[in-house]
């Protein structure tokens, strides 16, 4: 019961502070590079949140490289830098405060999915993607 309060308390918490969920959700545009890249050219779009000098986002960008390549850009990258400041409304507007994150944006413009904090493999964001279509 405990755990049952916890969670309906947290889901409220999060949706009242207006952080990205999957479903309807439009994604949020809080830079200019979201602006040119989600739901244009007709694509899916994954948005990488990442600190550039961290283990972990490097070894998450190791990886959405190869996906690109071994889908042959049938999808875009937009990459979300914790040391930008001009990003830091993007990690509040999508809830993001772990990294690496990842928001994969239908081509529509539409959160698909938001993944857990962490590295995500190869083949889990190949079947997101595969879904999509």
């Amino acid at each position: 019961m405990r755990n049952v309060i916890c969670t309906i308390l947290t889901a409220a918490a999060l949706t009242s502070a207006g952080v990205a969920v999957a479903g309807a959700t439009p994604a949020p545009l809080s830079t200019p590079e979201l602006k040119q890249t989600i739901g244009s050219n007709g694509k899916a779009t994954l948005v990488f949140f990442q600190n550039p000098y961290g283990g972990p986002c490097k070894a998450q960008k190791a990886i959405l490289d190869k996906l690109l390549q071994d889908k042959k850009a049938g999808f875009n990258i937009v990459s979300v830098n914790a040391m930008n400041q001009n990003d830091q409304k993007a990690f509040y507007d999508y809830g993001v405060r772990s990294l690496p994150s990842l928001v994969l944006v239908d081509k529509n413009g539409t959160i698909g999915r938001v993944f857990p904090p962490g590295i995500q493999t190869n083949e889990t964001l190949t079947s997101a993607l595969d879904r999509l279509k």
